[in-house]
């Protein structure tokens, strides 16, 4: 089976790979990560930090979007993962060229934080639409829609380990959440003398990248492999993302530090109404839930605050509340999506 796969997030190639553990004979086409085959485009090719990004380079996304529709003329089902900005316009050029060709939707646009009205375009756009919240399905009227499981059930296999003394920094894995955030993370350890400080840095950096990016990290301790480094933190510090959705899995209290550009932060809080950003502290207020965990924003983040926030962390409210997110979510995911891929529905 040839599948084309949409795929512009680091983690959603995370879960890519792990989904395609499970199915057989598929070669995939389109954008995906280079270490997975041989992709139109990698990841790294089409990677963009916020709507003033988007915005730029419009013209070069429309461009790749009709080469994904004429590659998708040799494809026998096709994939969207996350990053709806491209990927929905996309489901609506492939399924015009292609009404034919069954068009999933995995892990699907959060319109329960923006812009619930993109449910109609999915729907009509889409034949599968499979969902990793319990509660976002709710958003689609039609029966498209299924909670699959989550991912991250699959992926993480540790669980946090006694305290240890190491507090784990995620500054993020773009140059702009680098630089904005490392900065901070570096004057905070100077005030935190007796514990050890782990630097995250994704595994697929190269040396060179490290070095330009990071600059001086001789005060951390290197790690490549999140979720054991997560693991052995008594407490971490952690760009948005998936890694927050990540440490609470794991059990490792963290406070979410994020410094947008004052563009984007307008747009999401004023224009879209965001009120959270953190994927556990979202899908707990959805079950009418208090917060898992504090999130420290634009002009919050500060070396002081910062430290604040990780005295006044209560570790074992933490885990209760943890272990009833992990609950919510139920199982992983993987096994069920390829299987509905490969047509072996049971």
């Amino acid at each position: 089976m040839k599948l084309l796969v949409s795929a512009l997030e680091p983690s959603s190639n995370l879960h890519l790979k792990e989904m395609l553990r499970h199915t057989h004979d598929i070669e995939l086409l389109g954008i995906y990560d280079n270490a997975l085959g041989d992709p139109l485009y990698d990841i790294s090719e089409v990677a963009i930090m916020g709507v003033v990004d988007a915005i730029k380079k419009v013209r070069w996304f429309m461009r790749i979007a009709q080469e994904m529709v004429t590659l998708a003329k040799e494809a026998d089902k096709i994939l969207l993962m996350d990053g709806s900005g491209f990927n929905l316009p996309l489901a609506k050029k492939l399924k015009r060229a292609y009404p034919d060709k069954e068009i999933i939707y995995y892990i699907l646009p959060q319109l329960w934080a923006s812009r619930p009205k993109r449910a109609k375009r999915l729907e009509r756009y889409c034949d599968r639409l499979l969902g990793i919240l319990p509660f976002e399905v709710d958003y689609y009227p039609s029966h498209k829609a299924e909670y699959v499981g989550h991912p991250l059930l699959d992926e993480i296999a540790v669980t946090r380990q006694a305290q240890s003394g190491a507090i784990a920094f995620m500054p993020g894995s773009r140059k702009s959440e680098i630089n904005r955030l490392l900065p901070l993370f570096k004057a905070l350890v100077s005030q935190l003398p007796d514990k050890k400080a782990l630097l995250i840095i994704p595994a697929s950096f190269s040396a060179e990248k490290i070095t330009a990016l990071y600059g001086d990290i001789s005060q951390f301790e290197v790690h490549h492999e999140t979720h054991t480094a997560l693991a052995q933190a008594e407490f971490a510090f952690i760009c948005s993302g998936t890694a927050t959705l990540e440490a609470a899995l794991i059990g490792t209290p963290f406070i979410l530090t994020y410094i947008a550009k004052p563009i984007d932060y307008f747009i999401g809080t004023k224009l879209l109404g965001i009120t959270q950003i953190g994927l556990a502290n979202i899908i707990l207020s959805s079950t009418q839930q208090p917060p898992l965990h504090q999130e420290l924003l634009q002009e919050d983040v500060t070396p002081k605050k910062l430290l604040e926030a990780y005295q006044q962390t209560d570790p074992q409210r933490f885990r209760d509340k943890a272990l009833a997110l992990r609950n919510y979510l139920q199982h992983g995911s993987s096994q069920r999506v390829a299987q509905i891929i490969m047509g072996e529905e049971s």
